[in-house]
Order: structure tokens, then sequence, then C-alpha cells
């Protein structure tokens, strides 16, 4: 079976079966395309995050459960909570 037989199969069996060749194609595109198009708004708002976060400077207040500094205040600075 040589590459011109197998094309020629291929084709009369694609002319035969119109509407499933027309619907496969069709789905394969809509997959392709819903692929490119969820990965592209992931990049896309990942580098939107990206921008906000870094437009936010370095004068940034971090908030974090316990601390390692104490103080006299009570429950400044310090894990235990006020008397």
């Amino acid at each position: 079976m040589n590459w011109a037989e197998i094309f020629r199969t291929a084709f009369d069996a694609v002319r035969a079966n119109r509407l499933r060749s027309v619907l496969t194609m069709l789905g394969i595109v809509i997959g392709i395309a819903s692929v490119i198009l969820t990965v592209g708004l992931g990049q896309g708002a990942q580098e939107e995050v990206e921008d906000q976060i870094s437009s936010l400077g370095s004068n940034l207040l971090i908030v974090a459960p316990g601390s390692t500094t104490s103080s006299d205040a009570p429950g400044v600075g310090s894990a235990r909570p006020p008397p």
C-alpha cells in the first residue's frame, strides 16, 4: 500500500461521511480554541495581578499572627492576649 492509495482511501472516507467529518473538524477547532483562550485568559489574569501587586510599592504593612518583638502594650508585638 503506497501513500497515494492511503490518501485516496482517506479522502473517500471523508467524502462518504461529510456530516461526521464536518462535526469532527468543528469539535477539534472548538477544543483547540477553548484551550488557547483559557491559557491566554490565565496568563492575562496573572500579569494583571502581578502588576497590581507591584504597583502597591514598598510601603506595605504585613500582618502575621504572633511576633518576634516584645512590647509593653498588651496585644501589640506579642502573641499573648491582653489581661
